[in-house]
């Protein structure tokens, strides 16, 4: 539906297999499993759990997960913990080729020894092995060399474990290890440069949670930017979307639907807090001297009096009214105000124009998909209409973003067909 139709299916079809219970993990290397996210690139629909397979598309071809059960032939059932290590750091497989840095390692680098001997007793213990050969890349010669990589690390990659900053308390340390190292925020959430390096890897890169363009999407700016980023968020509302998707100002999408899906939502109230202590303390650095966010009456008011002279406007009336207002303000935390939403306010029109075209995907919470889901319009709706009404949503109501032009819109259309091969996009921008 929007490059990740299988999402919803792979969620269901992991979370009651045996590798991962859909109950909070009690075991710590399941629960680093959780955290790390290892399902979302691990895990295919009508595959057993971590077997590998998804496509990734980079810039230069695709490429697939590989199976990371303990499979001796198949898996990494062969890998001794300093194996297993030596990828998670330095993304060396066992027999010494190098990862593609679509595989995190840069992040998960941080992990510590204790978390990193977990998750590979978890792995080799309580995850089922399951013989599926694993897809070679499809990435042409001679970029498919990989001895380059070694230089790349070098360059780009820390493989020293996370050390704490002795200024801050144990919760912020905490919240820092998880979303740079565990969690990976980083790997979707900041900019890449020209060698696909992540511009940043911790608050002290302006660069860092900055937002990029990632699968058709535009992941969300997490630094303290009051427009585009999270800077009118309180804590409450932070954790409030990491454990269930949702919050007044906004519904997780696209990507990281899964994360809220697999990952999470399962991790502790304590953890979730600290994650959100440490996003809090990063400055926001995108947006320089912009105005905040001012509210305005003049769309809502123009809407009430059945005043359609916007482009736009008329469309919204017709199809966006009733569960956004005229106003474009929240209704309940399910159904998030439009007016000063950060995700509107993006420099990147790419979510809008997705969600407008394709909908969005199941926020599944305790084994409960949510009730109220954007509907897709890619047929209802033509291109120079979404444009049109995309365009209207960004300039009004005090929201001060670009306009959005039906070329984007047609651009979107093809990249994101259901009939089309469904792969992560991994963009650099």
């Amino acid at each position: 539906m929007n490059g990740r139709g299988w999402a919803l299916a792979a969620v269901f079809a992991f979370l009651s297999g045996p590798a991962l219970a859909a109950d909070p993990p009690a075991d710590r290397g399941e629960y680093v499993a959780r955290a790390g996210n290892c399902v979302a690139c691990h895990s295919i629909p009508g595959s057993p759990a971590l077997s590998g397979g998804l496509k990734m598309a980079t810039p230069l071809g695709a490429t697939y997960s590989t199976n990371i059960t303990p499979d001796k032939e198949t898996g990494i059932g062969s890998y001794t913990l300093e194996d297993f290590d030596r990828a998670m750091r330095k993304g060396v497989a066992k027999d010494g080729h190098r990862l593609y840095p679509a595989m995190p390692y840069p992040s998960y680098a941080k992990m510590s020894a204790e978390d990193i001997k977990a998750l590979y007793d978890f792995i080799m213990k309580g995850v089922p092995a399951a013989k599926v050969a694993n897809r070679p890349s499809e990435i042409p010669s001679p970029w498919n060399i990989r001895w380059p990589l070694a230089i790349w690390n070098v360059m780009f990659a820390d493989d020293s474990t996370y050390q704490p900053k002795k200024d801050k308390d144990a919760v912020w340390n905490r919240g820092a290890y998880l979303v740079q190292g565990l969690g990976h925020c980083g790997a979707c959430h900041t900019p890449r440069g020209i060698a696909f390096n992540e511009k940043g890897y911790d608050e002290t890169d302006g660069a860092f949670l900055m937002g990029a363009p990632l699968d058709n999407w535009s992941a969300s700016n997490l630094r303290q930017d009051v427009n585009t980023g999270l800077g009118r968020w309180s804590k409450e509302d932070l954790t409030a979307f990491l454990k269930t998707g949702h919050n007044k100002f906004g519904i997780a999408f696209g990507t990281m639907t899964e994360v809220v899906n697999n990952s999470t939502q399962y991790m502790t109230d304590e953890d979730i807090g600290a994650m959100a202590t440490y996003l809090m303390s990063i400055p926001g650095g995108r947006e320089g001297k912009s105005n905040p966010y001012t509210p305005s009456t003049a769309a809502a008011d123009a809407l009430k009096a059945g005043k359609f002279d916007a482009p736009g406007s008329l469309v919204y009336s017709q199809q966006c009214m009733a569960c956004h207002l005229a106003t474009g303000a929240s209704q309940g935390e399910y159904l998030p105000s439009l007016a000063g939403n950060p995700v509107v306010a993006d420099p990147s029109p790419a979510s809008l124009i997705n969600i407008v075209l394709n909908g969005s995907q199941a926020v599944v919470i305790d084994g409960m998909p949510d009730a109220y889901r954007m509907p897709q319009y890619r047929v209802l709706l033509k291109d120079q209409e979404v444009a049109d009404v995309v365009s209207f949503i960004r300039t009004s109501w005090g929201n001060n973003a670009s306009k959005v032009t039906a070329e984007e819109v047609a651009k979107m259309r093809k990249d994101t067909d259901p009939a089309s091969d469904q792969v992560h996009i991994l963009r650099m921008k």
